[in-house]
């Protein structure tokens, strides 16, 4: 059996062509972001691999088909914490995102394990999380790279230079903060 790893990510907004002009994405168009974003996924996640993604996975609700074709292109068993783009106007998982193949059904958010390290995925950055005064980790998104971490928290939306469209493992998302063990504070 292969080596699993578990990747995290938020914010693809695939079929939303929007998004481009509104984070600078360097795409010339909806589609070739879509592709471009498929690519760099199934590049870094293998089939058996865990990705945790942290909401707006997509827009376009809509056009069912297309999201759920993007989604079965994609590697990895797949779970999802709640968006402000994955749910109806009333608030509700919207049923195109409720009807694609997720590893559990979406969640508004989750605690994880990773490597003895406990890490609370919520699409929204929070100020304290569950573990945070015993070394757990917060991964956010919603902020498009517009908002800092804050101690153990950071953004892992696409928009993010160092995630670069990519899902990303706990280690290469942790490996360049420093920590300061009296304030917990990166």
């Amino acid at each position: 059996m292969a080596f699993v790893q578990k990747f995290y990510v938020s914010d693809h907004h695939f079929s939303h062509g929007n998004i481009i002009s509104f984070c600078d994405r360097p795409f010339r168009s909806q589609g070739v972001m879509d592709e471009q974003m498929i690519r760099h996924w199934n590049a870094a996640v293998a089939v058996d691999d865990i990705v945790h993604h942290v909401g707006d996975f997509a827009t376009g609700l809509h056009d069912v088909d297309r999201v759920r074709w993007i989604f079965e292109r994609l590697n990895g068993r797949k779970y999802l914490v709640i968006g402000n783009h994955d749910v109806d106007r009333k608030g509700r998982v919207h049923p195109t995102i409720a009807g694609l193949g997720w590893a559990e059904p979406p969640t508004h958010a989750m605690t994880v394990n990773d490597g003895g390290t406990t890490v609370y995925l919520h699409h929204y950055a929070c100020r304290v999380w569950p573990g945070a005064h015993a070394g757990g980790w917060h991964f956010f998104g919603h902020s498009h790279a517009r908002l800092p971490g804050y101690g153990r928290s950071r953004d892992v939306g696409v928009d993010m230079p160092d995630v670069d469209f990519t899902p990303r493992t706990f280690t290469a998302l942790t490996k360049d903060f420093i920590v300061n063990p009296i304030t917990e504070e990166a």
